[in-house]
């Protein structure tokens, strides 16, 4: 009995079905300082930041270094508390 290239279709398509189901498809984020205020309280109190504050740190994360170079935002994103809020979130700060 002769195999054809069915097996072999097979495999190929359960490979790429996997490797698609794990795939995320990243959505673009829309750089806007205003989406950190539930880390608010964490930046100017010293409070220990929330689970909503760390979810936008992560979301804003590839806006962080725009942040960093606008002369407005600057002060406020390279500051101690900052830092700090965004390390308790294990964001890594951004070396830009």
């Amino acid at each position: 009995m002769k195999k054809g290239p069915c097996p072999s279709l097979l495999c190929a398509l359960v490979v790429v079905v996997v490797v698609l189901a794990e795939a995320r498809v990243s959505e673009a984020v829309t750089c806007n300082p205003l989406e950190l205020r539930p880390c608010l309280g964490a930046f100017t109190s010293g409070q220990p930041p929330s689970a909503g504050c760390c979810d936008k740190l992560r979301e804003q994360k590839p806006c962080l270094c725009g942040y960093i170079k606008n002369p407005n935002l600057k002060q406020f994103v390279n500051s101690p508390s900052t830092r700090r809020v965004v390390s308790a979130c294990s964001v890594p700060y951004p070396k830009c």
